[in-house]
């Protein structure tokens, strides 16, 4: 397995044991390659989520850009609501896991397609 791999097996597990959601293992591999080489960077592959301007980047990049998402007060009650099921006291949010976790919640899986 390379360290792609190893990444997506350690999402999978935080999804599970942190977030008690069983992932869908192809959706959770095409959000994580959609994440770029952000995963291998430690800064990079978190989401500080306790940042005003780093959920405003989830906002902006990732749901009106990605997921083609109108802006509005849902996009950042969607995002807290990850964030709250994620655990807010849990120090490395990775940026996949919540990615996938907003792609799922929007019902947008079709981007993935």
């Amino acid at each position: 397995m390379g360290k792609r791999d190893d990444l997506i097996a350690q999402y999978a597990d935080d999804l599970k044991n942190k977030c008690g959601i069983d992932a869908d293992m192809d959706l959770l591999a095409k959000v994580t390659i959609g994440c770029g080489p952000a995963i291998y960077d430690a800064d990079a592959s978190t989401v500080a989520s306790s940042q005003e301007s780093e959920l405003d980047t989830v906002k902006n990049n990732f749901l009106i850009k990605k997921l083609g998402l109108a802006d509005g007060p849902e996009l950042m009650e969607a995002i807290n609501t990850v964030v709250e099921t994620y655990g807010k006291s849990e120090r490395n949010k990775y940026r996949a896991v919540v990615y996938y976790m907003l792609t799922k919640h929007f019902g947008k899986e079709a981007v993935y397609g």
